[in-house]
């Protein structure tokens, strides 16, 4: 049988369409090119079955509502609780009982470009999405803690359909017409959780770059509002701009 080009067997790795009896001629080819190839959709394949089974772990808390008859499950996360300007952004998602989208996790564990691919797939596969967004002057009336839980809240009720179960990470609302359970961490263990600190996150990271092209000496679009050593720098600098959380105390000390 005549030897594929090395062009021809990457291109067929690159588009899965490698058998088990084309692997094993491949194994039999003494060329160090496709050996390294091999080399490489060995270890490919071993990142692709771990990350199928960190999907299904993180899917456990859905597979368990759903075994109990809940059809429609949200996650809800929140991203922005500590910087000092802009607001706190929560956002609640319900996805897809055949959702697949392995890599999913925390969204402070996905660089940039990965967050911002899995936004667009989520925003497009979920049932339903809702964004809930706090400024700085009702954090600052309300504290972080009861604006986060609105956030979430506005997020939630923006839902449709209506959630039948809800997880949210680490926070309880109280008197939701649903049943809920809050897990600790639970970015690193629910899909749907995941989904939502992804939403929250793009979102809230988008606002704050329309934030710094108003105040660029802040430098917004890298620090996110929170209190790095130049941001500080600029608070004792200029003071704080109407984007800033007052009732924290990095900004409270320096502006008084």
């Amino acid at each position: 049988m005549e030897k594929q080009s090395i062009a021809v067997i990457k291109q067929q790795i690159k588009n899965n369409e490698l058998t088990d009896e084309m692997v094993q001629e491949l194994m039999a080819d003494e060329r160090k090119g496709v050996q390294q190839l091999l080399k490489s959709y060995e270890k490919q394949k071993v990142k692709e079955k771990q990350l199928a089974e960190k999907f299904a772990e993180m899917s456990r808390y859905e597979q368990f509502a759903y075994s109990k008859g809940c059809e429609h499950i949200a996650g809800v996360d929140e991203a922005g609780r500590g910087p000092l300007a802009g607001p706190v952004v929560a956002a609640s998602v319900i996805l897809p009982k055949d959702f697949k989208l392995y890599g999913l996790n925390d969204s402070k564990q996905l660089n940039q470009a990965t967050r911002d691919h899995f936004f667009k797939m989520i925003k497009d596969q979920a049932v339903s999405y809702g964004i809930g967004i706090i400024d700085n002057r009702k954090i600052d009336e309300m504290n972080i803690f009861e604006a986060t839980k609105l956030a979430m809240q506005q997020s939630i009720e923006q839902l449709n359909p209506s959630p039948d179960h809800v997880l949210l990470d680490a926070v309880q609302l109280k008197a939701l017409p649903y049943t809920s359970e809050s897990l600790i961490k639970g970015d690193a263990k629910s899909i749907s959780i995941a989904a939502a600190s992804i939403l929250a996150k793009v979102t809230r990271d988008n606002l704050m770059k329309e934030m710094h092209e108003e105040y660029p000496d802040y430098d917004f679009i890298s620090n996110m509002g929170y209190g790095t050593k130049h941001h500080l720098e600029k608070l004792r600098e200029i003071g704080a701009s109407p984007y800033h959380r007052r009732s924290y105390a990095p900004v409270r000390n320096i502006i008084l």
